[in-house]
């Protein structure tokens, strides 16, 4: 992502493609170990552990040239194509990994990796009904495979259905605790505003992990944000630095420190790092984040461009079967039409009632003028405690906007004093904001 890059907490802003490069690394951790279907019919080439994502795919093809019953190769197939998508930033990937997970079930009907393949792949496309489904059956097949719990409890807190998931996310680390759960245990606490019981977990993940590995960058990453969201911002750019240095092409460490530099207000170093994530990931957050910091300095055209490159980067994961309404009605509301933002914010929160997606619809309809449904939503959205910092900002906007005065004093009081320098355009406004309540 996917999970992102959005950390697993999937914050409503992100590209699609932020939220499957964390799907996949996730769900490639989880799968380790797990028997498909064909691996023990006959000898098969072995690909390099070190083949890259091409490698694999042509190698996995020659495979199921010569062998088209080869189920385990198409599942195999299915997983490079969604690491594909996170690589290139290509979504057109996904149509080709449904294809091969289902060719795969096709061949071997109660194949385990293929059915919990075409979950990920709902994930990824923003169908979590549809990802449930899929986990849900991947689970009667065999409800003692710890990666059966990575697709049931990201679909369940995407659909908001935080308790069902919690139970869910206990009998996985009862299961098997190791880095993808102790991963998903941060984000759960972290959606219910608690920063240091998310980073305790999350130095779990990371010491389950290689320290020279992929997992460790991405875990480093996490733990950077984390940090970030709670004001700790040279904390932050250590963890990001780790993550880098062990994979220099890391996009979202390379945001995360543009990030900081742009809460030291080294705004031209800011702009260049996440120009440098961009190349790296074509994800909406970081032309977004360039626009701002344009925006805030007064240049308008500049600004304009870059959020004209952000709304092109969420429409353009339409086509391949990605649900972005929720991400759009965000946009729409700050960029576009704030009418069309409800339109699209209702149409997500009947499919996907969850509080992220209560914050955007709260914002859209804030953004439309309807203040006392606005607020309504808010609360919805603020409801497990969240202590996002955007969550908190937009929150706070709402209820100074609703008339509720106290209550917009204690949650943008609450955001500067744990994160002052959290945003170059919204912080100045929240700061201004807070002021004029008195």
């Amino acid at each position: 992502m996917s999970l992102t890059l959005q950390r697993l907490p999937l914050k409503i802003a992100a590209a699609a493609l932020a939220f499957v490069a964390m799907i996949v690394l996730l769900r490639e951790i989880d799968e380790s170990g797990v028997p498909v279907a064909g691996e023990a019919s006959g000898t098969v080439s072995e690909i390099p552990l070190d083949a890259t994502t091409n490698e694999r795919i042509e190698a996995l093809l020659a495979r199921i040239a010569a062998d088209p019953a080869d189920a385990a190769s198409r599942v195999e197939l299915g997983q490079a194509y969604l690491a594909k998508v996170g690589e290139a930033g290509d979504g057109r990937f996904y149509e080709r990994a449904e294809v091969a997970f289902r060719e795969a079930l096709r061949i071997a009907p109660r194949d385990l990796a293929a059915t919990s393949g075409l979950g990920t792949l709902a994930l990824a496309r923003h169908q979590f009904d549809e990802g449930l489904m899929w986990g849900l059956r991947a689970q009667r097949i065999n409800p003692t495979i710890a990666s059966n719990y990575g697709v049931l409890t990201d679909a369940q807190i995407e659909l908001g259905r935080y308790g069902t998931a919690a139970r869910t996310l206990q009998r996985w680390v009862n299961l098997e605790p190791g880095l993808s759960s102790y991963a998903r245990v941060s984000y759960f606490r972290e959606l219910h505003g608690d920063l240091p019981g998310a980073l305790a977990a999350m130095r779990l993940a990371v010491s389950a992990s290689g320290e020279s590995s992929g997992e460790f960058s991405y875990l480093q990453t996490l733990a950077g944000d984390i940090h970030f969201d709670g004001g700790s911002y040279a904390t932050a750019a250590n963890a990001y630095r780790s993550a880098l240095a062990v994979d220099g092409g890391n996009a979202a460490a390379i945001a995360g420190l543009a990030g900081v530099e742009a809460a030291r207000g080294r705004l031209d170093t800011a702009i260049a790092g996440y120009r440098d994530a961009l190349a790296a990931l074509p994800a909406s957050d970081y032309a977004l984040l360039i626009g701002e910091i344009h925006e805030m300095r007064g240049n308008e055209a500049a600004a304009e461009r870059a959020y004209a490159q952000a709304g092109a980067l969420i429409r353009r994961e339409r086509p391949n079967g990605v649900d972005v309404d929720a991400e759009l009605a965000l946009f729409e509301a700050d960029h576009g039409s704030p009418a069309a933002a409800v339109s699209l914010a209702a149409r997500a929160w009947e499919v996907r009632p969850s509080v992220a997606t209560a914050d955007a619809y709260a914002w859209a309809l804030h953004r439309a003028g309807r203040e006392r449904a606005a607020a309504a939503f808010s609360a919805e959205a603020m409801r497990l405690g969240s202590r996002d910092p955007l969550f908190l900002y937009r929150a706070g906007m709402i209820a100074r906007a609703s008339g509720e005065a106290a209550r917009a004093r204690l949650l943008l009081g609450s955001l500067l004093e744990q994160s002052p320098r959290f945003n170059p355009l919204l912080a100045p406004r929240a700061l201004a904001a807070l002021a004029a309540i008195g």
